[in-house]
C-alpha cells in the first residue's frame, strides 16, 4: 500500500457510501479509485480540485483501486471560503475530466494542474478571467500551445470581432497582464466556449462544459 498524492476532478456513486474518486496523480496520471464514504473520507474532503494524500491498494480483480484513510495535503481556504473561486474550481475540474483520459499521464500535467489550484486559491483579487487562462495553458500542458492564429478557426458568432483582440492579448500576455484584461461575463463565456472548441477537436473529445453557464451568471 503506497501514500500518494491526489488531486480530485470529482466523484461518481456506485453503491451504498461508495463512490468511484476520478483523480489525477504523479504515480497513476487519471485514475479512479474506490472510496468508502465516512470510513475513509468525509465528504468534505471530496470537492472538486481538493488536494489530498490517500493510501492507495491495487485490487487485482478491477481496474479500479482503493483510496483509503485520506487526508488534505492542503487547505484551500482561500478557494472554499469564496462562492465564486469555489464556482471556478467547479469548470476546472469538469474540463480536466472531460479532457484527460483515463489511463493517461502526461508528463508534468500534475505538477501544472496542482500550481494551477495553489495559485488561484492564494489570488486575493482580480481573478475574474483565471478560468480562461486556466484554458490556453491546459493546452500547453497537454502539448498544442495554441497560437493566435491556431485558435483563429474556432472563433465565430456575431460577437467575433468584440473579443479577438482580448483573446489575442491572453494569447501573447503575461499571466499578471491577462487577468487584468476588461472583459463582459458574456466574452468571457464566448472566449472559453472558443478554447474548448480547440480542446475538443485536439483531443477528440467532447467537452460539454455545465458549469460554464454559472460562471457566467456570476461573472456578469
Amino acid at each position: 500500500m503506497n501514500n500518494i498524492e491526489l488531486i480530485i476532478l470529482g466523484t461518481t456513486k456506485i453503491d451504498g457510501n461508495a463512490v468511484v474518486l476520478h483523480t489525477l496523480s504523479r504515480e497513476f496520471g487519471r485514475r479512479g479509485f474506490v472510496v468508502h464514504v465516512g470510513k475513509s473520507a468525509a465528504p468534505s474532503l471530496l470537492l472538486p480540485l481538493g488536494i489530498v494524500e490517500a493510501d492507495i491498494a491495487e485490487n487485482p480483480k478491477s481496474t479500479l483501486g482503493n483510496a483509503r484513510r485520506i487526508v488534505s495535503a492542503a487547505p484551500l481556504i482561500g478557494i472554499r471560503n469564496n462562492l465564486y473561486k469555489n464556482t471556478m474550481t467547479l469548470f476546472m475540474s469538469e474540463v480536466l475530466y472531460r479532457t484527460v483520459k483515463d489511463g493517461a499521464n502526461e508528463e508534468g500535467l500534475y505538477d501544472w494542474c496542482r500550481k494551477s489550484i495553489l495559485t488561484l486559491d492564494a489570488m486575493p483579487s482580480d481573478f475574474s478571467n483565471y478560468h480562461i487562462r486556466f484554458l490556453l495553458e491546459l493546452c500547453s500542458a497537454l502539448g498544442f500551445s495554441p497560437t493566435f492564429e491556431d485558435l483563429l478557426p474556432y472563433i465565430g458568432g456575431e460577437d467575433a470581432r468584440a473579443h479577438l483582440d482580448a483573446l489575442r492579448t491572453f494569447v501573447r500576455s503575461s499571466f499578471s497582464e491577462s487577468m487584468l484584461v476588461p472583459l463582459s461575463g458574456a466574452d468571457r463565456n464566448k472566449i472559453a466556449e472558443e478554447i474548448l472548441r480547440y480542446l475538443e477537436f485536439h483531443t477528440e473529445s467532447s467537452i460539454n462544459v455545465r458549469s460554464l453557464r454559472v460562471l457566467h451568471e456570476l461573472f456578469l
